[in-house]
């Protein structure tokens, strides 16, 4: 990949100068970065991939502000209502089982090698997301239908709730908020704390 051509992918930087400015450094939010974005697995093959045993997937739900976390395969039925709001499922490593996904993550092939590891897709109903965290890795988050809310911040107070089975911060200070609409993307370096809602059903991959 010739990391000195502008992409909008980047905003209409060069790979080059993200690697610079922002990888592992600093956010960059990016409005349409994929113009007109249609996502090549829909809701229906979403729950399709979740039923195989071949492929991680995850439940999330809170209730009443309790959390839970139920892993995978799910058959259909054992998936809530999709009128049920705050539930969100979770597919792992979607580019090993979908060859669109695949030609997807391959427009990010300016990250490092090591760095590049696989494109999750986050379905949710209102209200749902995975509570306020932080990842050891570097994350592009990408809106492929719907809207999410997301609130950012430069975590310094790392503990986490006790006695759930997610790793949700205890004291989330958002610094920073966002609605992501189709096509929109944030980058978010290592140890950056986020929480995404969604606003009606939506998927970010």
């Amino acid at each position: 990949m010739d990391t000195h051509t502008p992409l909008a992918l980047l905003g209409g930087i060069t790979p080059a100068q993200f690697m610079r400015r922002h990888w592992q450094k600093k956010p960059l939010l990016v409005r349409q970065a994929i113009a007109s974005f249609v996502p090549p697995v829909g809701r229906q093959d979403l729950f399709a991939l979740a039923a195989q045993e071949t492929v991680e997937s995850r439940l999330v739900q809170q209730k009443k502000g309790a959390w839970s976390l139920r892993h995978g395969p799910f058959a259909r039925r054992a998936l809530p209502p999709l009128a049920t709001p705050d539930w969100t499922l979770l597919v792992q490593g979607v580019d090993l089982h979908d060859d669109a996904v695949h030609a997807l993550l391959q427009q990010f092939r300016f990250v490092p090698q090591a760095r590049l590891d696989d494109l999750m897709i986050s379905y949710a109903t209102d209200g749902g997301g995975v509570g306020p965290h932080f990842d050891s890795y570097d994350v592009f988050l990408l809106q492929a239908h719907g809207r999410r809310r997301w609130r950012i911040g430069r975590q310094k107070d790392l503990a986490l709730k006790d006695g759930i089975p997610l790793k949700i911060l205890e004291n989330f200070e958002p610094e920073q908020e966002f609605v992501l609409e189709p096509g929109d993307m944030l980058y978010l370096p290592p140890r950056w704390a986020h929480d995404g809602i969604a606003e009606g059903e939506c998927m970010t991959y």
